[in-house]
Order: C-alpha cells, then structure tokens, then sequence
C-alpha cells in the first residue's frame, strides 16, 4: 500500500489550517491502483503515440511535420521557412517549437542522417557525424519535401489510409502514409519507449525493393541474396559476418561493426579519414585519441585535426616517421570509435501491438499492409466510377426525349418540385435527376448527351476491370511490383556503406605494434619504478633515490614483457613496461602508488617479470611457512590490472622468490638460525592465497626474518644447514656464514 501522511511530522503544521485542509484531502491509493491508473496509460501513450515506429517506417512526429509539409503544397511547390513549418506543424503536433524542428532537421538532406531524406533543405542544417556542428535556427533555413515524398502521399486522397482527428478535433491527420516502398527498413529508426526500445538499422532503397519485389513473388526467397547488408548515410565499412547479418535477418535483434574509411597521403605522411561509423562523431574520435595520446598509448601520432569542410568529412593525422599507417589504423580501430558496433532491435508497432521482427517477418506485413492500402485506393476509384457511370445513365433516358425534359422543367410552378417532377417523367433517382437539372442551358443539346452517354461503354468496361483486380490476388502483387520497381528506377542509388568480409581482416594484436628493445627495471623500497635502457645506463651516473630510500629489485627485461606487483595488502597489479616512459637514472622514476591508484596507505612489496607464466613463486611467511604458487594463477584472460587476494593475509609476508627450476632457499629466524631447504619439498597450491606449509619451526616469541635464495647468501657451509624434510628447527648460525652478500627485502 503506497501511503502518504495526512499532518505533518512537526506541531507547528498544525496550528497552520491551509495545511490542515491542503493535506485532508490527499488520499491514500494502492500501489496497484497507481499502476494501473497512472503509469500504465503513460507508458502505452509512449508506446504508442511517440517512440515505436509503425509499418510505414515513421513514428507520429515525422508523420505529423511530413504531412503538413504535403499540405502546404510543399512537394510541388518552392521552399519556405523552416520556422512556418514548424508552426503550421503545431496544428497536429502539441509539442514546442524546437522539439519539431529537430524532428525536422533529422529528415533533412543537410543533417545526413538518412539514406532517402524526406525534407530537402536548404542552410545549415548540422551534420550527424559532428556533435558540435549545431543547426541553425528555423527562421534561418528553409525547407520543403524531397521528390520521394511523392512515392509517401501516393493516393493519400483515394482513402488508402484512415484518418483521424488531432489533438483539438479541428482536423484530420493521417494515421499512417501509404507509402510505395518498404520505408521501414530504408530509414534507420531509434526510439526508447517504456520498459522497450527500437533500434532499426537502415539499408538501401534499391536492394530493399528488390528484396520485396523477390519475396512477393516467392516468400521462400532467400533474403541474404538481394539485402546484402546494412547501408548508412555515413557510409564507412560494414564488417560482413554471415553469422551476425543472418541472425539479425532472422530474429531482428544482433549487432555487427562498422568502421571508418581512411587513405595514406604519402607525400605528407598524414592518413586522412573522410567516413565515420553511423554511431560516433568526429568530436568522439578526437576526444578519444587525444586521451590515449596522452596516455602514451599512441606514440606514433604527433597531432590530430579536424579539417572538415565543404567538401566534407576529413579527420587527419599526422605520423611520427617510419610509422606504418595500416598497422596503426589497426590499433586505432581497436581503441578507437573509429570501429563500432550497431546494435540491431526490430521493435515495431503493428496494429497497436509492439513486436519484434526479422526481415522476412517485416516484409510480410509490409506486403499485407501495402495490399490493403492497394484494394481500398480500387475500391475508391470503382466507387467513384459508379457513380459516374450512374449519372450517365440517367442522362442517356433524358436523351430519348430532350423536349419532354424541357417540358417538365418549364411546366413546373415551383423549383423544389423540379427534380421530383423529372423522377417521375423519366423513372429515374433523385441523384440522376439532380444531375440532369443541374446541366447548363447551353448543354442541353444532343452533341453534348451523346458525348457524355459514349462514355458509359469506357465506363464500364473501366468498371469490370476494376472488380476483376480486386478480385485478383496475382494483379494486385503485379501493380505493387511494378511500383517499387518505378522507385529503384527513379530513386535508386549505389551503397555508401562498403562491405569487408571479417575473414580478410587482420586482428590487431597490442604486443605486434609495441616496439621491443631491451630495458633495465629498479623498483626502489618506497615504491619508485624506472625504466632505463642499457644506452642511457651506461652513460648516466648513479642511480638517483629519495633520503632513506634505495633498491629493491632490479632485473633487465623487455618493453613488451609483463609486470606483477605485489602489495603489502595482499593485492598484485599487472602491468605492461611499455606502459611507462623511458626514464633515466638521475630520476626518480615513476611513484607506483600513484600511478596505479593503489589503495591509501598501500605500499609495494616486491615486482617480478611474468614471461610466460611459466615457473612458480614462493611466498616466505613470518610465522615460519611458505607456500608455492605457479605463475599461472595470475594469468587472466581479461585485461584486469588489479587482484585481490594475491597470497596469504594469515601472516606478515617477508620474501617473495620467483624461480622456473628447482632451487635451495635459506631461511633465516630472529633467535639466530637458519635452514637451506628444497623448493622441490613444496607441493605447488592450485589457490593464490594458500597458507602454505611450515618450513621451520620456530621457538616461541621468534619469527622468521628474512628468506632468499641459497646463492645469494653468504653460508660457506651449505651441509650444515641443509635439510632433508620439513619442517626443521634449523642450525645456529657460525660467524663465517652470517656475512650476507645482498640486502633482504625488508
């Protein structure tokens, strides 16, 4: 039950009596009652009345402004302001000025949002593919409809469609256009409504037409054959995989990729792009580009500009030299919206009910929809013939005697009682007789009856035919035919949209378009990173360290090699080399913490080289255990920078030792002893943060203080301290072997 409170929380409201009465009269209403009272005649009004599109391819927005525009005289006649129509549009249409414009400048041919534009504009308009690029305002343009719109109000008059009234019921609008062609699928259509959406991809007029005209007359047609692909205003390059296209064509929902077109101007060194995916922007690509430049993620580009002109669309880019431009188009259209995806959702309205549907699907009730609008226009036209053919027939019996009709006429005292008078000399109805009363003076002669009378053998024969072809199922598909084949004749045009089989593409590969060189790693104790190469090693000086600070690890690798850093928070971040600068050794290098948003107050551990996951990593814990992980568990297939849980929170860790082969390891205890032990003792652990097993067993009040591997300490005397099973006690150190030859790691 949704509830309000009738008072107020607080005594002061009370003494307050417009309160009082203001909150007496809220009542309470159940939460299903609101439902079904409230929001369910909204959300069908959403539905229906403004974000599904119907079978003629137009939601009510674009019908109600198309149809103004067809009444204004706006398809024969010149342009006019865009700002009259928007006005006279609000007749039909109950919203704001803009909200109508923007439905108009969508439909234009300036904006270039649509293959087949209905509105044929003149000014600035915009474009789709620029979010900045903004329209001017309506009293500046000017408008009317595109010659195609012909092919949309196509006997709109002859009661194809019905009609209703608008929002006041001081007018009729159309409820749907008749359109010639299967719109639907040539104009691209987005609409988010309540709890659904429509997402409808446009493709070409010609291949559309034709797909109908093959499926009307074979409904086995194979649709993939004649609609080869999507096609957009905005052309780029549709990535062609069987698969996807098939699965859309079939259920009306799927996604496919499209990308830019580029080519390499040579003599500049610049790669020019002049067509964008339909679903970005150049100012999307900027934007984008700009950020991983800065990211140092793209170093081959040393500027970005965007010279679109009256030409149109073209983005250039300049290269660093020696940059090959396939390989970096590559990169760019794997982190780019210079590749993008359109997601495909048939959602249509019909007869009222929100479906969604594959192309076949569509192009059946597109097909039975067309035929209705086709029988009603023959109906129309047989009616007015019989009419017709029924006023002369009236005529005809006058012309058996002219002078008794004049008789009648003349004879007559008063005019009401002319055409009853006429019905009865003639023995014809009251709308014959009306007709003959209404002729002119100057007609009443037997040229002119004759003339009209010849007609009825026309008429007739007019009329037969009529009733056969609405009687006939194979004619009327003949004459829908024959108008779709007069639109690909008329209005047919080449795709803009290229297609690329994806099995011709190259996948792009980060690591292909990362240069390797070989490079030297310091990690420092508070966390410092370097990057140096051997060249600038050897000619700089000593490495450069904040006051108590100074190395921690230090090993020579690749800039394509991997990263695992260890946290004293039992997290591991995986980073690429590639992904720092070089640096030099008079630097202090890159704070780690920072850069890869560690946690407050997390502190780096320890970095080892991944490889190739092979090999394993021993973690040394201070209650005496250790525990062997493989490398492998820290691979992942995803681009995860961050691990939780990379080993044991159970104790204070004290050595990380990476190794591929079987080593000895030394430990060493806080009450002065120590063990050298086996790697091949452990048992490698499936789970990250294993507590491992017990290595040494310590007395009470001690720990372990440090571990590393047997070669890098200073015991002469490997026999003395070396075990055969674990865990052990360990030997007390002689003074010949405590002298150690590298600092522990903490």
């Amino acid at each position: 039950m949704a509830k309000r409170k009738e008072t107020g929380g607080s005594e002061n409201n009370t003494a307050n009596p417009n309160v009082i009465g203001l909150r007496a009269d809220i009542l309470e209403q159940g939460i299903t009652e609101t439902l079904e009272v409230n929001y369910m005649p909204y959300a069908m009004s959403v539905i229906v009345s403004r974000a599904i599109p119907e079978i003629d391819g137009f939601k009510p927005s674009h019908r109600k402004l198309l149809y103004t525009m067809y009444k204004m005289g706006l398809l024969t006649g010149g342009r006019t302001k865009s700002a009259n129509i928007v006005g006279q549009t609000m007749r039909l249409n109950p919203h704001g000025d803009s909200a109508i414009y923007e439905t108009m400048v969508r439909l234009s041919k300036g904006y270039e949002a649509l293959l087949t534009p209905f509105v044929d504009s003149k000014g600035n308009f915009g474009k789709v593919y620029s979010r900045d690029m903004a329209y001017a305002a309506s009293r500046y343009t000017e408008a009317k409809l595109s010659a195609i719109c012909a092919e949309l109000f196509r006997d709109i008059d002859s009661d194809t469609v019905d009609f209703t009234d608008n929002y006041d019921s001081t007018m009729k609008e159309p409820v749907l256009l008749p359109t010639t062609f299967p719109n639907l699928l040539v104009s691209a259509n987005m609409g988010i409504a309540v709890g659904m959406a429509s997402q409808i991809c446009g493709f070409n007029l010609a291949e559309v037409c034709q797909t109908a005209i093959e499926y009307i007359n074979d409904p086995e047609h194979d649709i993939m054959s004649t609609l080869l692909a999507p096609d957009f205003p905005t052309g780029g390059e549709l990535i062609y995989d069987s698969k996807e296209i098939e699965e859309i064509y079939r259920t009306g929902r799927g996604s496919f990729k499209v990308r830019a077109r580029w080519r390499y101007v040579q003599k500049e060194n610049i790669i020019e792009v002049y067509e964008l995916p339909y679903t970005t922007t150049s100012e999307a690509v900027m934007d984008k580009v700009a950020e991983l430049i800065k990211l140092g993620k793209l170093r081959e580009i040393t500027d970005m500009r965007d010279e679109t002109d009256l030409n149109g669309l073209k983005l250039a880019i300049d290269l660093k030299r020696g940059t090959d431009p396939e390989k970096l188009m590559q990169k760019l259209f794997k982190m780019t919206p210079l590749m993008d995806s359109f997601s495909c959702n048939f959602n249509i309205l019909v007869a009222g009910t929100p479906r969604v549907m594959g192309i076949r699907e569509i192009l059946d009730e597109w097909t039975a929809w067309r035929t209705d609008c086709v029988k009603r226009r023959v109906f129309f036209e047989l009616n007015r013939k019989k009419e017709k053919l029924h006023l002369l027939k009236g005529l005809g019996k006058i012309l058996l005697d002219i002078d008794k009709a004049i008789a009648i006429i003349r004879n007559t005292d008063e005019e009401s009682e002319v055409v009853p008078n006429l019905m009865i000399g003639f023995g014809i109805d009251e709308v014959q007789a009306e007709f003959v009363a209404e002729i002119k003076l100057r007609n009443i002669n037997k040229e002119y009856i004759l003339k009209r009378v010849q007609e009825t053998d026309a008429l007739e024969k007019e009329i037969a035919d009529l009733e056969d072809l609405l009687q006939s199922r194979r004619r009327i598909k003949a004459l829908i035919i024959d108008e779709l084949k007069n639109v690909i004749k008329k209005y047919g045009a080449p795709r803009k949209t290229g297609i690329v089989y994806s099995d011709e593409i190259a996948e792009y590969r980060e690591e292909e378009h990362i240069e390797n060189y070989e490079v030297v790693l310091f990690l420092s104790r508070e966390g410092y990173f370097k990057k140096i190469t051997p060249l600038s090693l050897r000619m700089g000086g000593e490495q450069k360290y904040k006051e108590d600070d100074g190395p921690l690890v230090s090993f020579e690798g690749g800039n394509r090699d991997e990263l695992l850093i260890f946290t004293d928070r039992q997290q591991c971040y995986k980073v690429k080399v590639s992904d720092f600068e070089d640096t030099k050794a008079s630097s202090l290098g890159v704070y780690l913490p920072s850069h890869l948003e560690m946690d407050p107050g997390e502190n780096v551990l320890y970095m080892l080289k991944c490889g190739d996951y092979r090999g394993s990593i021993l973690f040394v814990f201070e209650n005496g255990k250790a525990a062997r992980v493989p490398v492998s568990a820290y691979e992942t297939k995803t681009n995860r920078r961050k691990l939780t849980g990379a080993y044991s929170d159970k104790s204070p860790l004290r050595a990380v030792i990476p190794f591929e082969s079987e080593m000895e390891i030394a430990a060493y205890s806080t009450d002065g002893r120590a063990i050298i032990f086996s790697t091949a003792l452990l048992s490698p652990k499936a789970t990250r943060d294993t507590q491992g097993v017990s290595v040494m067993a310590l007395k009470p009040r001690h720990k372990l203080k440090k571990a590393l591997p047997c070669s890098e300490t200073a015991i002469v005397n490997h026999g003395r301290y070396r075990v055969r099973s674990l865990p052990a006690a360990g030997v007390l150190l002689k003074e010949e072997d405590m002298e150690e030859k590298q600092l522990s790691m903490i």
